[in-house]
């Protein structure tokens, strides 16, 4: 039986569910101390649990979503379900650390299929004209579960240790699975995959991923972060050569060359990229300078994504009435208007104040995730959903690994000051940097002025 058009909200709730897969891998971070020591493992080889993780998903995101606009949304969505349940488990049952990585990297590929054929289901719930609504109601299941995950990370632990970060998943794919079979599945158009641009496409951007997790790394010699940048964009050239005599390329690289188009996509990498200081050093921040409890350090980190719980709805209100383009620069305003105060913070300052500059920031985040995800779709055709909204996945994905890499070097730029010379000059690099970067953006009006 399908979900009835006068009641998508179960549908939407469907979708949701199984996106939500993603953002409560946050939990994993909880569950880090516990999982170095069952594996015995150096405290420098814990990023490779994330890196086994993100490289995959990140790498063929674009890709799945494809596959989802050829083959059906849902069947790929329900595939991704049942890989990622997969996935987990053989993460808890992990017997050793070889084993444990690639069980990662298997429920990187179950996240990589479901996820990208999430924004197209939420749009298919919904009529045409209430798309707004939809990309809403799905930005709020996103920052929901990134609110609630460390929280639930952390119950799970305490009571059952580290591997129910992983099973307390399991259900929740299966249940989705057995769900979504209500789910729209229109018959997709007949039309060729190009499964060489599309292993240009995943090499790339495992390269240019890989190059940014590595340049981090001090043991790592520069010029291998370099040479895997350099691979990345040989591969990319090597693509967008090849794009001009392919029917049906995986995503048409032309659609860059329109300004309006290329710069709020290269905004939202950036907006991503300073929103990530937040996640990164913000905990320690509170832990150590404000002397709060890490019970009270959780409540106050998912504040921030309770500024995205309220900045979605607002943005599906702000749309129609001033467009998205405006929408997405006033979230990367409010995005940067949040960050740059955060590096003038002290031992001193009340937790009130840090509060509200977080739900600040959550809220910019909100406005510009659905603002600037209708953008995408709509610049893209119709029967290219599932590329849409994964490129909106994408560029977030991008941001945050990058953000890793960036905010980690500024910090330790000005570290020998003490751990707040660092995270002051992080978050006004990155505050500021946004904003400049916002501001120069301006040169191209039609980015964000134009309906």
């Amino acid at each position: 039986m399908m979900i009835d058009r006068t009641r998508p909200l179960w549908g939407l709730t469907i979708v949701g569910l199984g996106a939500s897969l993603a953002p409560l891998d946050i939990a994993v971070n909880v569950a880090l101390p516990a999982i170095t020591a069952a594996f015995a493992i150096p405290l420098g080889d814990v990023q490779w649990i994330v890196v086994c993780y993100v490289l995959v998903y990140g790498s063929l995101m674009l890709i799945c979503g494809k596959l989802g606009d050829l083959f059906g949304h849902r069947r790929i969505f329900r595939i991704g379900l049942f890989v990622s349940a997969l996935g987990c488990a053989a993460c808890a049952l992990a017997p050793d650390w070889p084993l444990f990585l690639w069980a990662r990297a298997g429920q990187g590929i179950g996240t990589a299929l479901a996820l990208s054929c999430t924004p197209a289901l939420a749009i298919s719930v919904y009529p045409a004209d209430r798309r707004l609504r939809a990309l809403a109601g799905f930005a709020m299941a996103m920052s929901l579960a990134a609110a609630i995950g460390p929280f639930v990370g952390g119950v799970v632990v305490e009571l059952w240790g580290w591997p129910a970060v992983y099973w307390m998943r399991v259900p929740i794919a299966l249940v989705t699975l057995a769900l979504s079979g209500r789910l729209p599945s229109p018959r997709p158009e007949q039309r060729p995959f190009d499964a060489l641009g599309a292993v240009l496409i995943a090499a790339c951007m495992s390269a240019l991923l890989l190059a940014l997790v590595l340049s981090q790394r001090p043991v790592v010699p520069g010029w291998m972060a370099a040479l895997l940048f350099a691979g990345a964009l040989l591969l990319l050239f090597t693509y967008v050569r090849r794009t001009k005599h392919v029917a049906e390329p995986i995503i048409r690289p032309g659609l860059f060359a329109d300004a309006a188009f290329a710069v709020p996509n290269a905004m939202n990498v950036l907006a991503n990229l300073a929103g990530f200081s937040i996640l990164l050093l913000t905990p320690y921040y509170l832990v150590n300078v404000l002397k709060l409890s890490p019970v009270m350090s959780g409540l106050v980190l998912a504040l921030a994504f309770s500024g995205g719980l309220a900045g979605a709805p607002v943005a599906a209100v702000l749309v129609p009435r001033i467009g998205r383009r405006t929408t997405a620069f006033v979230g990367v305003c409010l995005v940067g208007l949040g960050l740059l105060p955060l590096g003038f913070t002290t031992a001193e300052t009340a937790v009130p104040v840090v509060v509200m500059l977080l739900i600040v920031e959550g809220f910019g985040q909100g406005l510009l995730s659905v603002s600037y995800t209708d953008l995408v779709t709509d610049t893209l055709a119709a029967r290219d959903r599932g590329v849409a909204g994964s490129l909106a996945l994408l560029t977030r994905t991008l941001g945050i690994v990058s953000g890793a890499s960036v905010l980690t070097a500024l910090h330790a730029h000005a570290a020998s000051g003490g751990f707040m010379a660092g995270y002051r000059f992080a978050f006004i690099a990155a505050g500021g940097g946004l904003l400049g970067a916002l501001a120069l953006s301006c040169l191209w009006p039609r980015a964000w002025f134009s309906r």
